[in-house]
């Protein structure tokens, strides 16, 4: 009897529960087109605040000299460039 519940676990249980989860893992929510065009609208905005931030920071400099510098200099290298990997990646997508 016992060997019966083994074989039966073996060979009915196992595949079925690998293809229960299976079926889960590729009905789960990824990313829709919505969302994607959603980030890519994010993506944009927040550059363009950045440019504006930074011309806020160069006006206010120019007008008063005790303007404490920002933490992160505008338009330096090290600074950009995780961004010139985003806008990379961004143009390789939309190719």
């Amino acid at each position: 009897m016992e060997d019966i519940i083994v074989i039966v676990c073996i060979f009915i249980g196992l595949p079925w529960m690998l293809f229960h989860y299976v079926t889960k893992w590729k009905t789960t929510p990824s990313l829709t087109q919505g969302d994607e065009a959603m980030l890519e609208e994010l993506y944009n905005l927040a550059k363009r605040l950045d440019d504006r931030m930074d011309t806020v920071e160069r006006l206010v400099a120019s007008e008063n000299t005790d303007f404490q510098k920002p933490r992160l200099i505008a338009d330096q290298e090290a600074d950009n460039a995780k961004l010139a990997e985003l806008d990379r990646m961004m143009k390789e997508r939309t190719r």
